[in-house]
């Protein structure tokens, strides 16, 4: 498809009131929204499957909804540093961010990389891109040995201060996530939670408690990865 047929398609299906509805239901407060869900670019998102230069095209047009389609048919093979850098430098709220670590960035080659490198910067976007990025990882990466998740425990530590709502949200969302994964690095981020509780700080405090929540109920539910060693 032509960046003219598929701006037309999402046109004729944009309704601002959605963009207005998502903006206080949800907090996606995004600029250049036209009003679409993520089912709307789902639909069109199957129909193109994987065009990079598309997905550019589509970016640079800096409407919220073009720039989410534009995660779901980037090739992830594709992904460069400085690509990634220029994306994320860019993201002004949750759904952005999320929709391109989930989608495109954690099943990059370059994640683990990327994500060590924006827990670091202070933007708040940018460093909620880290955590996600972590949070993500292992759903498209299920035969990484533990160390790789591990690893995620010390930016969990060092920035778990940070109690702006859309980052400490995601460092509990990483916490959970490798949590999850196995009984092992359950058993470990159930540590690290509990050394959370001991830290001087309320954004600690509810990392864990919240995590220690699920991961300590008898209905968590188990990723079991890799298989071929916690389901064999």
């Amino acid at each position: 498809m032509e960046l003219n047929e598929v701006l037309s398609w999402m046109h004729a299906r944009a309704d601002k009131e959605n963009a207005v509805f998502k903006a206080k239901k949800f907090g996606i407060d995004a600029k250049h929204a036209i009003g679409l869900y993520q089912k709307d670019i789902n639909e069109i998102a199957k129909l193109i499957k994987q065009d990079d230069d598309l997905a550019i095209q589509l970016f640079e047009t800096g409407i919220h909804e073009a720039r989410l389609l534009c995660a779901k048919i980037f090739n992830p093979k594709s992904l460069t540093k400085e690509i990634m850098q220029y994306w994320v430098e860019t993201f002004d709220n949750w759904e952005t961010t999320d929709t391109f670590c989930m989608k495109c960035f954690a099943k990059s080659e370059l994640a683990i990389e990327m994500g060590f490198k924006w827990v670091k910067n202070k933007e708040e976007f940018v460093r909620r891109s880290g955590f996600v990025i972590f949070a993500a990882y292992g759903f498209s990466h299920k035969n990484e040995e533990n160390a790789i998740f591990e690893s995620f425990f010390g930016p969990i530590l060092r920035y778990v201060d940070d109690d702006r709502n859309f980052v400490k949200k995601a460092n509990n969302w990483a916490l959970r996530s490798i949590g999850k994964r196995n009984v092992d690095l359950r058993a470990k981020s159930i540590e690290i939670a509990e050394k959370l509780l001991t830290f001087d700080s309320k954004a600690a405090h509810w990392i864990a408690k919240d995590a220690l929540r699920e991961l300590q109920s008898p209905n968590v539910k188990m990723q079991d990865y890799p298989r071929e060693i916690y389901r064999p």
